[in-house]
């Protein structure tokens, strides 16, 4: 395991707020389905539960719901035991028949050999309530301990939302609705749905020259772009959250993620992020093919899954979180020129190409800032700041290139 992630991880499991006795508790012989499993957060949320469960001996239960085994096998490796990796596509039309009876089955071989002091206690209490609560805890009475889902499978590459629309429309709201089924099929006690900062839209509208962007205070979406199908279809996917939330009591959490990397990141990322960090590396200048106007907040891989946690064991259901560092507050311009003077120490510059035509699927210039004051009221913290998350990154990308 590369120093930089390693580190990472015992930061993680270090947060004293985090893991209090009670959320401790709560994480011992856990389920945790993760779909997006083989992407940037959801693999990274994958490998610090491992972590967690070596160092703190939780006895839990990790299903990534993945579609390519062989990517999963890249980021982990040989696969451990407490991993039980489910082969299906989260749009497909009979996820949650199929899938949901694979996660079933997992539960129950897992809740027979140990079944939890709770799942006993569940089982004495069985006739005591009414008819849906006794089926509830049908469902339940195998199971060891709680049942968690995160759902990070998105549409992250801007060209695929230009040039597929209609499917990056599909996989977010035919997914979100499968997983979202599932989840209140088999009781979760805790759901977090990974959203994007895209849906704030643009905060001009309020004419107030107050970009800030807190949870209540949304934006304007032009439907007539094309480019609007991945932030209006998160929107969308949102409201299914607080729907399922409202109609059947799934206990669903919406994290609005700013853009977030740093150690951990794959080998296939082609983002913005990484293009600059290869740039340093390889002493190459950053071309970009915008004037590099949009601005927003960035997030640090290892305070990302922080934040993620925090949501699974302590927010609020029903409700949205922003989680974003607002130290990290630039232009991608801005963020192009940090890289170039202060990374690569001045050895490369920026250098602007700018197409005719938006090519490359770039969303509309921003001014966004996102606000995470309600996510800090819980006790979380980010750590990082935008240069020290690029040398992290680029010493994590060295150790990982020396081990290949």
């Amino acid at each position: 395991m590369s120093t930089t992630i390693l580190e990472d991880f015992q930061g993680i499991a270090g947060d004293k707020t985090l893991f209090a006795r009670e959320n401790l508790e709560k994480l011992e012989r856990c389920t945790v389905v993760i779909t997006g499993a083989t992407g940037l957060v959801g693999s990274l949320l994958l490998r610090s539960l491992l972590y967690l469960n070596d160092t703190c001996a939780l006895h839990l239960t990790v299903i990534p719901v993945i579609r390519n085994e062989e990517k999963l096998k890249t980021i982990l490796g040989e696969i451990p035991a407490a991993v039980c990796p489910v082969m299906a596509d989260v749009t497909e039309r009979d996820f949650v028949k199929e899938a949901g009876e694979k996660i079933r089955k997992i539960l129950e071989h897992t809740g027979s050999q140990e079944p939890g002091e709770q799942a006993q206690e569940d089982r004495k209490e069985e006739g005591s309530r009414a008819k849906e609560c006794r089926e509830e805890e049908e469902d339940r009475k195998f199971r060891r301990g709680n049942l968690y889902f995160f759902h990070c499978a998105a549409v992250t590459t801007s060209k695929t939302m230009v040039e597929k629309p209609v499917e990056t429309i599909a996989a977010s709201c035919d997914g979100t609705r499968n997983l979202l089924e599932t989840a209140r099929v088999l009781h979760a006690d805790s759901f977090v749905y990974l959203s994007s900062m895209e849906v704030y839209g643009d905060m001009s509208v309020y004419g107030d020259g107050n970009t800030r962007a807190t949870e209540d205070r949304l934006g304007v979406l032009d439907l007539l772009n094309v480019r609007t199908d991945y932030p209006e279809s998160k929107r969308l996917c949102e409201n299914l959250c607080c729907a399922y939330h409202a109609e059947y009591g799934v206990p669903v959490k919406i994290a609005r993620l700013a853009q977030t990397f740093g150690a951990g990141i794959l080998p296939w990322e082609r983002r913005v992020f990484a293009q600059f960090a290869n740039s340093a590396m390889q002493g190459s200048d950053i071309v970009l093919h915008t004037k590099g106007l949009s601005e927003g907040n960035y997030c640090y891989t290892a305070d990302c899954v922080r934040g993620l946690l925090y949501l699974l064991l302590m927010g609020e259901d029903g409700t949205a979180y922003n989680v974003a560092n607002e130290s990290c507050h630039t232009t991608i311009g801005g963020m192009a020129e940090m890289v170039a003077d202060t990374i690569a120490e001045g050895k490369i510059h920026v250098v602007y190409d700018i197409p005719k035509t938006n090519t490359f699927g770039y969303a509309a210039d921003t001014h966004l800032f996102l606000d995470s004051t309600k996510l800090r009221s819980l006790g979380w913290a980010p750590k990082t700041d935008l240069p020290e998350m690029y040398r992290r990154m680029i010493r994590y990308l060295e150790e990982t290139e020396e081990k290949a």
